[in-house]
């Protein structure tokens, strides 16, 4: 299993792009604007697009996507989320004002797109890739992804702040080598990362006191601007794990 990673910023500008990681060639974590910089042969093999929550820095590319490729294709392409992601994105985004309802389309028979919900611990098995979403603590509904092949994992935070149910989810992976955690701000924006339900370095540093395993820690979702400002930080305040900078382009065979 390889997953390569589209976009990982938390923000726009130059080479900085959002949220977005693509598992082997046909399953998508996110849709930030990462997804963007598939070529449209690579977009349409997409059959699933696993979302995290219904923030537009990790679904803005999700209507054009579907858009752009789905006449493309025999079959519809799966969105999983939760179901009060999905209830946002039907009512926020695929509402006809904003962005057509491609569930409708061409019919309801044969839509060019489908929405699946998916549930706390309950896993998704995809040609032997497991997804299972874990909890966190966000301001909208979120998940993140436990992302299983059998021989080993990968751990996706999403969006979050503390969280110990995240914690206690993730030191139950047995085989987890890769654990990717946001976080958005520097210490000086503490009180705005509270505010948000990010995380900040401080927090970062107390709640990976949590963590009982030894995986690969990187980090995603920096701020365009604060980049070796947070990563500085980040390395000060943990320094028994030395997480890493997560970068667009990345590939994690696992």
């Amino acid at each position: 299993m390889k997953l390569r990673v589209l976009g990982c910023s938390g923000g726009i500008g130059g080479n900085f792009r959002t949220t977005s990681l693509l598992l082997d060639h046909d399953v998508l974590i996110d849709a930030g604007t990462g997804l963007g910089d598939l070529s449209l042969a690579e977009m349409s093999v997409i059959d699933h697009v696993f979302v995290t929550h219904s923030h537009l820095d990790h679904i803005a590319c999700l209507p054009l996507l579907v858009d752009s490729v789905g006449f493309m294709r025999d079959r519809p392409i799966v969105i999983h989320a939760t179901a009060e992601t999905l209830e946002i994105l039907q009512r926020n985004v695929f509402n006809w004002e904003i962005w057509p309802d491609f569930a409708e389309i061409p019919n309801l028979a044969q839509p060019i797109m489908r929405y699946e919900e998916i549930r706390l611990g309950q896993t998704v098995d995809i040609g032997g890739r497991k997804i299972t979403p874990l909890p966190v603590n966000h301001v909208v509904p979120a998940v993140g992804f436990w992302i299983d092949s059998g021989k080993a994992s990968l751990a996706f935070s999403g969006d979050t702040t503390t969280c110990d149910a995240l914690w206690e989810a993730v030191n139950r992976i047995p085989n987890l080598r890769y654990l990717i955690v946001e976080t958005a701000f520097c210490d000086a924006e503490r009180e705005l990362a509270v505010l948000s339900k990010h995380l900040c370095p401080s927090m970062l540093a107390e709640e990976l006191k949590k963590l009982k395993l030894a995986p690969e820690i990187y980090i995603t979702h920096l701020k365009p601007g604060e980049v070796e400002l947070t990563m500085r930080e980040i390395s000060e305040r943990v320094q028994l794990q030395k997480p890493k900078i997560l970068q667009n382009g990345q590939m994690f065979e696992f």
